[in-house]
């Protein structure tokens, strides 16, 4: 009989080495001739391009240019790298010590094996340590708003949330995600007083109900200090810090964590500026990648950061779709991945359904992401979701 494998992790490739019974000694050689990269490298001088794909060819590899660089005829080229860990690691080493800068593309490409090989993670709050990759984690979602496109006014009372919040901590939430100011598509922003009414005496009260951390969703630094004061362990920002210069410097100060988002724009208007990518998963990472970068210059270190592509923030259906279809790809952050996809409007787009009957819509995203990498759902049904994540991590973790 003959049949293919897939082997999407080092783990596969090592269950099906001691499968066949073959010599620890050959299992450690073969382990990186057995997964594969396909890498793509932008903006390459022409001399450069030809001396990667010479030097990959060389190995048993390939790189593909464009038209024109054989002969120099274009000053610049992308490239796709193709080959096994293996033969990746050869190259890094051969053009490592390589003129015209490629001492930096080799360490490029030794940051990023290392970073794709990323499988659990440790994230410290002021309270506790969170254990990220061995399941999904499920951040239930609570708005005190009137105005979010899903459960906007859902709550009449503090009293009504926080019956809400202890339901979802008894239903499996690891962490409940608290948020004063709707982003919609459309909405506007609230003032910092009117935020703070919403949210802290929730958070006050709440802290000492459940056990799990309370994130607080906010764009304002005001506001996330209140709710670390108040007990808060998480700061979720949609803005990537970009909305507040002090988030930055409190965060810093704090050593608390958070989640930086992608976003066009701001909520009022990404859904009617330009929302064309050239590639919307390789824009995105471009982003996140240059805010990690920037955090990092201001004092948070990267064990402290989760990413979030930022599903229906200043995207089409198509790139909502393409995003949970390739979210793998983000793993070349070397971050915990946290994807909110729960009861949006690209799902009621392919399925037909009103903003309250989106849950099977929901589900199907939610199982597509963790299989492809999701290491945190965000969503409103914890309960059902819950079930939805057991099922999708025994098998993506089988």
């Amino acid at each position: 009989m003959v049949r293919m494998i897939h082997i999407s992790s080092k783990d596969d490739a090592l269950k099906e080495l001691e499968k066949i019974g073959a010599e620890p000694q050959g299992i450690k050689a073969m382990l990186p001739k057995m997964q594969s990269f396909i890498i793509h490298v932008e903006g390459l001088e022409c001399k450069v391009a030809n001396i990667m794909k010479q030097e990959m060819l060389s190995i048993g590899g390939d790189v593909a240019v464009a038209r024109g660089v054989v002969d120099c005829s274009i000053e610049r080229s992308d490239a796709i790298i193709m080959g096994t860990v293996k033969q990746i690691e050869k190259l890094s080493r051969k053009i490592e010590v390589q003129p015209f800068g490629m001492r930096s593309i080799a360490k490029e490409l030794q940051d990023l094996m290392g970073k794709t090989s990323r499988v659990s993670f440790i994230l410290k709050t002021p309270e506790r340590e969170v254990e990220i990759g061995g399941r999904t984690l499920i951040m239930g979602i609570l708005n005190m708003t009137p105005d979010s496109f899903s459960d906007g006014g859902q709550f009449s009372s503090v009293e009504e949330a926080l019956t809400c919040a202890v339901k979802m901590e008894e239903e499996g939430a690891d962490i409940i995600d608290i948020g004063g100011e709707s982003t919609r598509p459309g909405s506007d922003s609230v003032s910092d007083d009117e935020e703070l009414k919403r949210v802290i005496p929730l958070i006050k009260k709440l802290k000492n109900r459940i056990k799990i951390p309370i994130s607080i969703d906010t764009t304002k630094s005001i506001v996330a200090k209140n709710a670390i004061d108040e007990g808060a362990e998480i700061i979720n920002d949609v803005s990537a810090l970009r909305a507040d210069q002090k988030m930055t410097e409190l965060i810093a100060s704090t050593g608390m964590p958070v989640v930086l988002m992608h976003m066009r724009g701001i909520p009022k208007t990404m859904q009617q500026i330009d929302v064309q990518y050239k590639s919307v998963c390789g824009d995105i990472i471009s982003f996140l990648r240059e805010r990690i970068e920037t955090a990092g210059h201001m004092g948070i270190g990267e064990e402290k950061i989760i990413i979030d592509p930022g599903i229906g923030f200043g995207k089409t259906m198509g790139d909502n779709l393409n995003i949970i279809k390739h979210l793998k790809e983000f793993r070349v952050l070397g971050r915990p991945i946290l994807i909110g996809p729960s009861r949006k409007s690209f799902i009621g787009r392919v399925t037909g359904s009103e903003t309250g009957k989106r849950i099977e819509g929901t589900a199907a995203v939610i199982a597509a992401s963790i299989m492809n990498g999701a290491h945190i759902v965000r969503v409103h049904d914890v309960s059902f979701m819950k079930r939805v994540a057991d099922m999708s991590d025994a098998i993506a973790r089988s």
